[in-house]
């Protein structure tokens, strides 16, 4: 499920995406993941960038086979509101903010490297030598 976040005007960086209709309050849809199940996920990038499109094309496969409708991604545009760098300490872009399950952990880059992605993100045991 990909979601805006509430408190900020960020849009999905997915070429596809229509722009999303404000309203006051909307009901999840039935298939949206609880958020005590969910693994909430925070991409920062600053606009539509070659980049942030392929970051957040690898990020949705990879919640897709790996999480499976277990995951929420907030897209944070930084070109709107640079003032939200902040709050989790964003130095690069694109950067990706894993919120739940703690621990909060942060990868730099497309994650076009998805082994970094499975271990950084304790989805795969790293192999011992």
């Amino acid at each position: 499920m990909i979601r805006k976040s509430p408190r900020t005007s960020a849009r999905s960086v997915s070429k596809r995406a229509a722009p999303a209709k404000k309203t006051k309050a909307a009901a999840a849809p039935a298939s949206a993941p609880r958020s005590a199940d969910a693994w909430n996920l925070r991409l920062y990038v600053a606009g539509q960038t070659p980049k942030s499109l392929t970051a957040f094309a690898n990020l949705k496969r990879m919640c897709e086979e790996h999480l499976a409708g277990r995951y929420i991604i907030e897209v944070i545009d930084l070109l709107k509101d640079p003032q939200l760098a902040a709050g989790d300490q964003i130095l690069a872009i694109p950067t990706l903010v894993r919120k739940v399950p703690a621990p909060m952990r942060k990868i730099i880059g497309d994650l076009s490297n998805q082994e970094k992605f499975l271990v950084g993100f304790d989805l795969k045991i790293q192999s011992r030598s």
